[in-house]
């Protein structure tokens, strides 16, 4: 999924989200040292998906804090 796309989503679901792909990369791991994992390219791309989403929180997060500290100076 892309960053602009994800964008969209709010905070509840991206959390939703984040927790699906960890438990979805436990999985992985678990059939790749069971030897079960036939496309091992889909930890990567888990990975990279869990990644954008943590950005994402984190630009919100930061956005947010800046608005409050705007609203309380003025």
């Amino acid at each position: 999924m892309k960053a602009n796309e994800l964008r969209d989503f709010s905070n509840e679901e991206l959390e939703k989200r984040l927790s699906d792909l960890k438990e979805e990369l436990f999985s992985l791991r678990f059939q790749s040292v069971t030897g079960q994992l036939s496309n091992y390219m889909k930890i990567k791309e888990v990975k990279h998906n869990i990644a954008r989403i943590k950005t994402i929180l984190r630009e919100t997060y930061l956005k947010n804090k800046n608005t409050t500290k705007t609203r309380n100076i003025s």
